[in-house]
């Protein structure tokens, strides 16, 4: 038998990694961080356990890059949705509820991806993460950004907090608190985008334009 083609293995090896990536999420959201191993997630992947230290240096760095992945993938399908966002505000509009509702769609994963990255390891710019950085900079950038790069930078870290702010334990912040915060701050319709389950579209638009 000859051998594979070069394209064929690396064909392999991303199906492999894909397949790790949604385990995780899987687990994680079914059972919770501590209790799913990295046994537990080569078994529901179909792959040897060795093969999970090839990819990722530990199970935290792990986490991190499935979830990155799931907020990458949600996000590309709330901005792509039918029908085509209108203008830059539209788009950063969906940007945000999309994140915005990550904690109402996945609190389980999402409680642990914010725990991970106060850990001593911190946040790990994975390829995952920099597809999602992507997304979120396109983002900005449409919405009419003059400085995209210190402004994704921004705003990532406001989506950030305000991830963070839904889970906290005994004193969350509402979605619709923080969503209307948000729009106001960059000048969007709260009619636009597409707000987390349970929380209302709110009044008519904020003021301000869609750019600074």
């Amino acid at each position: 038998m000859s051998p594979r083609r070069p394209s064929v293995n690396e064909e392999m090896r991303r199906r492999s990694r894909e397949r790790l990536l949604q385990a995780t999420v899987e687990l994680v959201e079914e059972r919770g961080y501590e209790a799913t191993t990295l046994g537990d997630i080569a078994d529901r992947a179909g792959a040897a356990r060795g093969l999970v230290s090839y990819y990722f240096p530990g199970k935290r760095q792990l986490l991190q890059s499935a979830t990155h992945r799931l907020m990458h993938r949600e996000l590309s399908a709330a901005l792509e949705h039918e029908p085509p966002a209108r203008d830059g505000c539209e788009l950063l509009a969906r940007a945000v509820d999309c994140v915005l509702g990550m904690p109402v769609r996945h609190p389980v994963l999402m409680r642990a991806h914010m725990a991970g990255i106060l850990q001593a390891e911190g946040f790990v710019e994975c390829a995952e993460q920099q597809r999602l950085a992507g997304l979120l900079r396109d983002s900005i950038t449409a919405w009419g950004s003059p400085d995209p790069e210190q402004d994704y930078r921004m705003l990532r870290a406001q989506l950030m907090g305000a991830v963070f702010a839904q889970l906290i334990p005994g004193a969350p912040m509402p979605v619709s608190r923080l969503r209307a915060e948000l729009f106001q701050r960059y000048g969007l319709d709260r009619q636009h985008g597409a707000p987390p389950e349970g929380t209302p579209p709110g009044g008519t638009p904020a003021d301000g334009g869609g750019q600074r």
